[in-house]
């Protein structure tokens, strides 16, 4: 029997699909387990967003070749299918697949066939296969593929494709598989999931599906990222007014200067980003609002970072994700005259990170005292030996109780900060 190791990096989607090619691997006679040295193949499932993801994903592989030599590495996901000449070339891989042909993997291992990388773009349909068992608490569900903007830094709609739908039927078919094995939440993923629906001949939106998942048993469902065009009054009203939706929004912003914002290839302003945020907090208690940043764009000035940082500032959000921006090769960012050095960016993040920190704990002061209901998840926390959850709106909890109630649904009152960064102490309410 062969055995093999996955490792994954990058987002909730490629964890969705190593989740499934390790389940088909096991249909097909492999074995999952966790030693390198009775591993015959390591399997990255690759992230590519960054020049600090490929550098992973090659360290990952060279440790694999140093503990086992023998072993058998095979590369997939985004770096796959952008590097794929590299990765066989330069001698870091056994076998590359790429993105489209994930699902193919015990096929193309028994036939030794070490390249199998589409043109992605060539691909218009979505490709469904049912998943039973995610190894998480809370299920998440490939809801779409691929992404048809073209902003100026990024390269995953090169490497994911255009935009291509999950059906309804499938989704619900999922979903209600999950609720029957005995998960409590789903979390809808995707590369672009507020792109949902545009490519069916009858165009949907995301609220068509949500309003299909309205009526399944699923106890409630979180969104991935979401862009802030695609979050509309009628759309946050619709949510605001269920009893299943997690209140707990991420919003793929990447800047709050509308002239940064334009040389990204971003189709909203500051004001808009503004008027949302302040929306969506007039219509939710305690709402999570989280947020992604890049800092140090080209030519982005003083003057524009400050005026990102004001605007942050003034902004009643949850926790912001700050990155540095990455050169990546071939986007027209890459091209841009005034790139900042590594050391500016820093100081940004620096700068962007102590606003998170703030706002963060501002938001744990504001659900002291209050009733929330989390998901007790199956392993206990390593430091403290305390069960540990996630609360409806995105807070993890530490709870001091007994094993018996380990994956269940339970109500709480959060009583306390915990030692431990980005943890709040709760108690189950008897």
């Amino acid at each position: 029997m062969k055995k093999f190791i996955i490792k994954t990096l990058g987002c909730k989607t490629n964890q969705v699909e190593s989740a499934l090619i390790a389940e088909i691997l096991t249909k097909n006679g492999y074995l999952e387990i966790n030693n390198m040295l009775e591993a015959d193949y390591y399997i990255l499932n690759s992230c590519s967003v960054t020049q600090i993801a490929d550098s992973k994903n090659l360290s990952f592989l060279r440790r694999a070749k140093r503990e086992n030599p023998q072993i058998k590495t095979v590369v997939t996901g985004c770096m796959a299918q952008l590097e794929k000449d590299t990765l066989l070339k330069e001698g870091f891989a056994d076998f590359v697949i790429g993105n489209h042909e994930k699902n193919d993997i015990a096929e193309i291992l028994k036939n030794e066939k070490n390249f199998c990388v589409s043109d992605i773009f060539s691909h218009d349909k979505f490709r469904y296969e049912k998943l039973h068992q995610t190894h998480r608490t809370r299920a998440s569900v490939k809801i779409q593929d691929g992404c048809n903007n073209r902003c100026t830094y990024c390269t995953i709609p090169f490497a994911r494709g255009k935009n291509r739908s999950n059906s309804i039927n499938n989704i619900i078919e999922q979903i209600n598989l999950f609720e029957k094995e005995g998960y409590y939440e789903t979390v809808l993923t995707g590369i672009h999931i507020g792109q949902w629906g545009e490519d069916f001949e009858k165009k949907q939106n995301l609220q068509n599906l949500l309003e299909e998942i309205e009526k399944t048993k699923i106890n409630r469902y979180r969104l991935g990222s979401l862009n802030p065009l695609e979050l509309n009054k009628e759309f946050i009203d619709f949510l605001s007014a269920s009893e299943r939706f997690c209140p707990h929004f991420h919003l793929s912003l990447q800047s709050v200067c509308d002239k940064t914002l334009k040389a990204m290839n971003r189709h909203y302003s500051t004001e808009q980003i503004k008027e949302l945020v302040k929306y969506i907090n007039s219509k939710f208690t305690n709402v999570f609002i989280g947020s992604d940043i890049i800092v140090g764009f080209p030519n982005e000035t003083e003057e524009d970072f400050e005026t990102t940082r004001k605007n942050l500032e003034e902004m009643e959000m949850s926790r912001i994700h700050v990155f540095p921006y990455s050169r990546r090769k071939g986007t027209i960012a890459d091209r841009m005259e005034n790139q900042i050095p590594n050391e500016e960016k820093k100081r940004r993040v620096g700068i962007i990170q102590k606003i998170s920190d703030t706002k963060l704990n501002h938001f744990f002061i504001k659900n002291l005292n209050t009733e929330n209901e989390v998901i007790i998840e199956k392993i206990r926390d390593k430091k403290t030996g305390l069960l540990k959850g996630v609360t409806k709106n995105y807070i993890n909890v530490l709870i001091d109780a007994d094993d018996k109630y380990k994956d269940t649904l339970q109500k709480i009152i959060i009583s306390d900060f915990s030692n431990q960064n980005e943890k709040m102490i709760a108690k189950i309410v008897t």
